[in-house]
């Protein structure tokens, strides 16, 4: 099949609840960021009717997907995972064009997301998500018996989740937010990122094929688009919707906590913001390998054009000659990185003013090449002394791209006074040698409170799916520091514990039933078992 009978594929429309319905709001349309080419077809967003309309059907519909087995919700996700497989090759076509990312990334990226897919199913099939807690009738304790108690989690309800302009797939229309809601037994409405709304109808399309295939209700999964000023807001504001799973902009997602405190039901919103994702080159490490370092630093920086969340902003380290020899390997290398294209125009406007601002507040130390198409963003690297980035509220700033600043401290001592005054941080990394073990484990203490994930020997970009990740933290980079939105622990933003006290055995769900129905582990008066 050619590229254009595949995007004939495409039909512009919306998908609620397993119908095609054309939007009447703003068309948009895909935009090849390496070309400014417009794609076929348009999109139109939707209206607060369409809103209404989704959300209806998945407040109808919750009702019977909540009542699903584990089993059959892993089956669900499985097919999911198959179909967004089966249909790689369009999906990576139709990413490329509308994000002007590498073909090797993004079919890793399909990856990525039908893996994490399976990953929650494999989470349901285990169990222990759940939370099972059984504290069995005492009635002979003294001096007051205790009643039978016993806990389990349940879903919240409806969620509503923003697709991400950076991740067309892992982090978007059945990206991490949607299978964790998913999984917890939660039918999800998607607001798809205007950047690439033909790879999000792709997606939507195999999400859809296995609602039926696998007998869901029709309303488990919706998809709507429209802007995140009218239709986000009514969205997150419909009273059916009970959480919102959000990554994006430090401003979008603030609005959509602000939204959501002040409905009359307040609801969590699970917002992935802003992070500069410090570095600490250690003496030891700068002693050992300052050129090796400030190399492969650069290769962390420009990866996807910098347009990672956990791209490392910022370098923190004792100012000397190793220092200057890790700053002279990075400039080399940063001066032959290529300037790639950016997601999309606003995105590369916005990233070529960050860098303008911080060449007026900063030294620039070395820019990479000029030559590039539009919407290229050019890399930039720059360097401040200590008490001038304390003092500038520019210089903390997160320039969403590939630019990073390097703060030269007097001493560790200063090092620390840096990082105390850093915002939350998705990521923090310590390069360091043995002999860096002891001031290691100073900045260790304080970055725990700055981090949602403390890195030794590696670099931030790339985040593992898999059981122990953290990928979240303080606010900024979060709205919400005790989650992750990342791993299998992402299933517990979308439930909430329920304490059944005294039921007849007749009545309990099989996750807290007699015998142990469902073969999970439980703790039982305390014990953990699965007897």
């Amino acid at each position: 099949m050619t590229t254009a009978q595949r995007n004939a594929t495409l039909t512009g429309q919306m998908i609620i609840a397993g119908d095609a319905v054309t939007g009447t709001g703003k068309v948009v349309h895909g935009v090849n960021p390496a070309t400014n080419e417009q794609l076929a077809p348009a999109y139109a967003h939707g209206t607060i009717a369409d809103v209404e309309r989704a959300t209806s059907a998945a407040s109808e519909g919750f009702a019977a997907y909540r009542a699903t087995s584990s089993q059959d919700r892993a089956a669900f996700l499985d097919a999911v995972a198959d179909n967004l497989d089966a249909a790689r090759d369009d999906l990576v076509e139709r990413a490329h064009a509308e994000t002007g990312l590498p073909v090797a990334r993004l079919t890793g990226e399909v990856g990525r997301t039908s893996g994490q897919l399976r990953l929650f199913s494999a989470v349901l099939r285990e169990g222990s998500w759940n939370g099972a807690r059984i504290d069995p009738a005492q009635p002979d304790r003294a001096p007051l018996p205790r009643a039978d108690i016993r806990q389990r989690k349940v879903p919240l309800g409806p969620v509503a989740v923003f697709g991400a302009s950076n991740f067309p797939l892992a982090f978007s229309v059945a990206g991490g937010d949607t299978a964790s809601a998913l999984a917890a037994g939660c039918p999800v409405v998607v607001k798809a990122h205007d950047a690439h709304p033909g790879t999000s109808e792709l997606v939507a399309r195999a999400v859809t094929d296995a609602v039926v295939a696998t007998g869901m209700p029709a309303g488990t999964f919706s998809l709507l688009y429209g802007s995140g000023q009218e239709l986000g807001i009514a969205l997150v504001t419909d009273p059916r919707i009970k959480a919102v799973g959000f990554t994006g902009s430090r401003s979008g997602g603030t609005a959509l906590v602000r939204a959501a405190a002040a409905r009359p039901e307040p609801i969590p919103v699970y917002a992935e913001m802003s992070s500069i994702n410090p570095v600490f080159p250690l003496a030891g490490a700068l002693r050992e390998r300052a050129a090796e370092l400030g190399a492969a630093f650069v290769g962390s920086l420009t990866m996807g054009s910098g347009q990672f969340c956990t791209n490392p902003g910022l370098v923190i380290a004792v100012d000397g000659p190793d220092l200057d020899t890790f700053i002279a390997a990075a400039a080399e290398a940063l001066q032959a990185s290529a300037a790639t294209p950016m997601l999309t125009p606003n995105i590369a406007r916005s990233y070529a003013d960050g860098v303008e601002e911080f060449t007026d507040a900063a030294t620039v130390v070395a820019r990479g090449d000029a030559e590039g198409g539009p919407n290229c963003g050019r890399p930039a690297l720059f360097t401040a002394l200590a008490g001038d980035f304390l003092g500038s509220e520019t210089l903390q700033q997160e320039i969403f791209g590939a630019s990073s600043l390097i703060v030269r401290c007097r001493d560790l001592d200063e090092v620390r006074a840096v990082t105390e005054r850093l915002e939350g941080q998705l990521t923090a990394t310590i390069h360091a040698d043995l002999g860096d073990h002891a001031d290691a484990g100073t900045l260790l203490d304080l970055l725990e409170l700055k981090a949602g994930r403390i890195l030794f020997n590696g670099w931030p970009t790339g985040v593992e799916v898999g059981h122990a990740m953290v990928h979240g933290g303080p606010y900024p980079s979060t709205s919400d520091s005790r989650t992750t939105s990342v791993g299998s622990l992402a299933i517990e933003r979308f439930l909430r514990p329920v304490a059944y006290q005294d039921v007849p055995p007749a009545l309990l769900p099989t996750a807290i039933a007699d015998g142990n129905p469902d073969r999970i582990w439980r703790r039982v008066d305390g014990e953990l078992t699965r007897d």
